[in-house]
Parts: structure tokens; C-alpha cells; sequence
């Protein structure tokens, strides 16, 4: 007798075909995921793409077939609106799920495809800033599209639903002066990941600070600084202020280095220490190396080294390996040249000298240096 209620029960069937239906979806999700990856174990974006989305689509299977079996149900059972409810809400959110999985896995194999850790990585870093810039952009707006789609479900909020969504399809439009920061992020990302002014591992100098793109967030720009500090700039930064890129085409840098001379320095025997040098550099990319004299005081000449590093910290230490090594040259072979102090008499004879003859000669300070001054002494002729 139970089992035969049990049997004319109106939801019997219905919950019959819902098992069978769950069934049937487990059953495609273990097949079908199988064979995808079987069949894009070569592709490594779809490849990456389609394990990243596996778990979702566990869940997001079943619950299209039950979705199928509750609307085709009666409309007189009891509970049924309910259960299409809670089984809409919830194939909203798994599918949401899924659409981010499938964003990040696809993120994954296109970095995975072009990596970092190569000697010309220009084309690789332009990948990675816009593939992470947009991944983050296009899941903030499924997650907005989402929560906007589960709000419309229920009645009393289906107008704010409809709003949240319209806002995500209007991105660019401003919602109001408390959202400001927010969108003005959100665009100057999109900015970014399209135009490029900045990628990731570029070199910059921004706010005084050099450093490289270490992370590029959807909202800030993270720099990793020379002594291991992060400088941690709005993405707005990047497109309202100006800033320098050392690696906007290329990372090769032309490293300048200056040191100060006296005039008694002869330029022949610097230039072929300088040669020396450079040539012996491992730093040097062998491209470019000149010394020219760039200024002349009344103390000193200025000479100016110019050399060329394929990367900002190579023509770092190339600087620092000139400037010791002529300086070490300067010193062993010219002491005499290095800038010095010189003494002068400017005097003359003195007013009670009288006829004791001529005063003795005032020494005056020409120019600052560093031999010694009794070597240098040059009196002028007394008039």
C-alpha cells in the first residue's frame, strides 16, 4: 500500500528524471572532460583553459540537467517555483564560477606559452601586462554580471539587479563621486593593458624613485625599488602624471659617467685606458663607448664617458667599473693631473717698504685640487 503512494505520488516522476538527469551530467562532465584533454594536451592555452574549468563544470552539468527537469515538471506541483528558484540561483553562481576558471585558466596558458625567464622578453611582458590587466577587468565584470543576474530572481530586487547590471555594461560611465576612484582605476586599467605606457618588469622612475613592475594589479601598480623597497602607485598614476620608462622599446641604456680633470691631463693615454675598460667589461654590450670633454672651468675639465648595457642594471655597474678604473689610472700614472689647489702671488710691493725693498708676496687662493702646493707655486714678476 505504501509503495504503491509511494508510486502515485506526483513528484515521483519528477524526482526519477532528476536522478537520471544528474546521472546523465556527472556522466558528460567525466567523459567529455576527459577527451577535451586528451584532445588540447598540444594547445597549452585550451589545455590550461579546460583543467582550470573542470571543477565548475562538475557542478554546472547537473545542475543545467535538473534545471531542464524542473521546467518541464507541472506547474501544480508543490514547491516546484521553489525549487526552480534555488536551482536557477544556484546554476547562476556555478556558472559564474566557470566563466572566471575558464578566465584564469586561459590567463595561465598564454603566460605559461610566453614566459619571462628569456634573454629577449619584450614580446613576453607585453603579453603578461595585458593578459593579467584584462583577466582581472573581465572577471570583476562576470562576478558584477552575476550578482546582478541573482538579484533579478527576486522580485523586490529586480530593479537593483537591473541597475548593477546596466553599470556593467556601462563601465565607462561615471556612478557617482563616491565611485570615482574605483571606475577611474578600472578604465586607466584597460588604458593600460591596452596602450602599454607601462609592463610588467619594465624599469621606471617614478615619484624620484627608480624600480621595476613587479605586479599590476586592478586597482595599483606595484614597483620593486633598487634596495628591495616597493613603491605602491594607483594605476591612475600611470596615466595622468608622467613618469620614465627605461624599457619602453628595449632595455639597452647609453650609461653616462663624468669625472673632473685638470688641464694638464692629457686626453690620448685616457681614451685608450678608457678603451681598455670598457672593451674588458662584461657589462659592455658592444655597442657604444666615447669620452669627450663636455665642459671647461677655470679649475677643472669635465669629461664625460658615454657606454652602452643591454639591461638599466648593467649600465649601473658598467658606470661604476669606468669611473674606478679611471680614477685608479689617474691616480697611478697622472697624479700630478688630478684637480688641485694652486697658489699665485697676486701682490706687489708694499706700501712701508720704503727702501727696504719689496714686500714679501702674498699667496692667494686660485683653485681647489689636491697636489701639493709647494710644487705649484707660480709667482708672478713684481712690478
Amino acid at each position: 500500500m505504501e509503495l504503491h503512494a509511494l508510486l502515485g505520488h506526483p513528484w515521483f516522476g519528477t524526482w526519477i528524471a532528476a536522478l537520471i538527469a544528474s546521472a546523465s551530467g556527472l556522466l558528460v562532465y567525466r567523459v567529455g572532460g576527459m577527451l577535451l584533454l586528451r584532445l588540447t594536451r598540444h594547445a597549452v592555452v585550451l589545455h590550461s583553459m579546460i583543467s582550470k574549468a573542470r571543477t565548475a563544470a562538475r557542478w554546472v552539468l547537473p545542475l543545467v540537467a535538473l534545471q531542464m527537469v524542473w521546467q518541464a515538471a507541472a506547474d501544480d506541483l508543490r514547491y516546484i517555483d521553489s525549487v526552480r528558484h534555488l536551482n536557477g540561483l544556484l546554476l547562476i553562481a556555478s556558472c559564474t564560477w566557470l566563466a572566471v576558471r575558464c578566465i584564469n585558466g586561459f590567463t595561465e596558458g598564454l603566460l605559461a606559452k610566453h614566459p619571462q625567464d628569456v634573454d629577449d622578453n619584450l614580446q613576453a611582458r607585453r603579453i603578461h601586462t595585458q593578459a593579467r590587466v584584462l583577466a582581472r577587468t573581465a572577471s570583476t565584470m562576470v562576478l558584477v554580471a552575476g550578482a546582478a543576474l541573482i538579484l533579478m530572481t527576486f522580485p523586490g530586487a529586480r530593479q537593483v539587479g537591473a541597475s548593477l547590471l546596466a553599470s556593467a555594461g556601462v563601465i565607462g560611465i561615471v556612478a557617482g563621486l563616491a565611485a570615482k576612484p574605483v571606475l577611474s582605476n578600472l578604465i586607466a586599467g584597460l588604458q593600460i593593458a591596452l596602450a602599454q605606457p607601462i609592463r610588467i618588469d619594465d624599469v621606471l622612475i617614478a615619484e624620484g624613485e627608480w624600480g621595476k613592475v613587479e605586479e599590476i594589479t586592478g586597482t595599483f601598480v606595484v614597483m620593486k625599488l633598487w634596495d628591495e623597497r616597493r613603491l605602491i602607485l594607483p594605476l591612475s598614476y600611470f596615466i595622468e602624471k608622467p613618469f620614465q620608462n627605461w624599457t619602453r622599446q628595449s632595455a639597452q641604456l647609453l650609461g653616462s659617467t663624468f669625472i673632473y680633470v685638470d688641464y694638464t691631463m692629457p686626453l690620448a693615454p685616457l681614451r685608450a685606458e678608457m678603451e681598455r675598460i670598457v672593451r674588458a667589461a662584461p657589462e659592455w654590450d658592444g655597442r657604444v663607448f666615447v669620452l669627450q670633454v663636455t665642459d671647461a672651468t677655470e679649475r677643472t675639465m669635465q669629461l664625460r664617458i658615454l657606454a652602452t648595457a643591454a639591461t638599466a642594471p648593467l649600465a649601473f655597474d658598467l658606470r661604476c667599473r669606468i669611473r674606478e678604473g679611471l680614477i685608479d689610472f689617474v691616480q697611478r700614472e697622472y697624479p700630478e693631473s688630478l684637480p688641485k689647489l694652486r697658489m699665485q702671488d697676486m701682490g706687489g710691493p708694499s706700501a712701508s717698504a720704503g727702501a727696504q725693498g719689496p714686500a714679501a708676496p702674498a699667496p692667494t687662493v686660485a683653485a681647489m685640487g689636491t697636489a701639493n702646493p709647494a710644487n705649484l707655486m707660480q709667482p708672478l714678476p713684481h712690478r
